[in-house]
């Protein structure tokens, strides 16, 4: 006979890629958490498009634990995206995200509820020291989160992942944003709710490698800074009126000398070549830089859904409140009805 629905009071969201050497000491460690926790809680395993066994082990634990639920994405969508569709169906109270790799301690889990106990609705974890991590990725960070900070119109938190836990009113008011280039720690900043902090030493990761290279983590930042500052736009405004400001007084210098009969004024093409091959340099730079922007505008127009689902486990062992994100709660509604109209046709 089965176990009756219960009712979450905390939600774990993880989300996963290619982390098969890092899962089982994962699943001991949140094992040992759960017992910790004052009330019934479920982890929330997201299979972001994994190409080795994290699929298959995250699916088995879903399948012989009761607290454990699988989400498997179509393929890999991003970081961002599957902690959006963890977030998306966590039924807690609280909602706790972390990573797989165990840098973000379980054992902080306990000092941010705390902090929830005491009214806060978002509860993040700062990083005081980082272990294990090279010179050029510790400067690299410190100088992203000083140039966010300086650019963006946002108050975000320095040295701040996406390690956090999150009230369910500030997890429905968050549901609401469905943007396609995401940054999900932005986005909470952006939120404002009542915001409290909680600082940690990053350990090193357990097991397997990271999947945020040198490549992911500019892409990362790029999406943090065009995504909550403006300041790429203006900097190209003042730096075109620049360029024109120089051609112009160099154009007055060159009438000057033509005036006054230098000598030293001789046609030539260098000159020329140099001038027109800077102009048309910070054009083109100018132009990309706007089109980027209007490539992002292109693809929220295109409306398309944030994830594909490819599978999913254990979610009926519990009782369903009010969706995070009622637009996809109708939408697929509208799809079984559909299916069921289909089928008695």
């Amino acid at each position: 006979m089965s176990s009756p629905p219960i009712h979450p009071r905390y939600s774990l969201v993880i989300p996963l890629f290619n982390e098969e050497a890092a899962l089982p000491q994962l699943f001991a460690a949140i094992d040992s958490l759960l017992k910790r926790l004052d009330g019934a809680a479920e982890v929330i395993l997201v299979d972001d498009g994994s190409r080795d066994r994290s699929a298959e082990l995250a699916l088995a634990k879903s399948q012989a634990d009761a607290r454990y639920r699988y989400l498997g994405l179509s393929r890999n969508f991003g970081h961002q995206i599957a902690i959006t569709a963890g977030m998306d169906r966590a039924c807690g109270d609280a909602v706790i995200v972390m990573d797989a790799d165990l840098q973000d301690p379980p054992e902080i889990v306990l000092k941010m509820i705390a902090k929830w106990r005491e009214g806060f609705d978002i509860v993040y974890a700062r990083r005081k020291a980082r272990q294990g991590e090279s010179r050029f990725k510790r400067a690299s960070a410190a100088l992203f989160y000083r140039l966010i900070a300086r650019l963006s119109a946002v108050d975000m938190p320095r040295d701040v992942g996406d390690f956090r836990l999150v009230d369910r009113a500030a997890l429905r008011a968050f549901g609401q944003m469905r943007e396609r280039d995401r940054f999900v720690r932005g986005m909470f900043a952006w939120m404002g709710f009542r915001q409290a902090c909680v600082d940690f030493e990053r350990p090193r990761r357990s097991a397997g490698e990271t999947k945020y290279p040198l490549r992911k983590m500019v892409a990362l930042a790029f999406n943090g800074i065009v995504g909550f500052s403006d300041a790429p736009l203006r900097l190209a405004l003042w730096a075109g009126a620049s360029v024109s400001m120089l051609a112009m007084l160099y154009g007055l210098y060159v009438i000057a000398l033509w005036l006054t009969g230098d000598p030293g004024l001789v046609p030539g093409w260098s000159s020329i070549v140099v001038i027109v091959a800077f102009l048309s340099g910070a054009n083109m730079m100018m132009t990309g830089l706007m089109g980027l922007y209007v490539g992002r505008i292109y693809n929220e127009v295109k409306a398309r859904p944030l994830y594909l689902v490819r599978s999913e486990q254990g979610f009926d062992r519990r009782t369903e409140v009010d969706p995070v994100f009622p637009p996809f709660a109708r939408l697929q509604e509208s799809f079984a009805l559909q299916s069921r109209s289909q089928k008695q046709a």
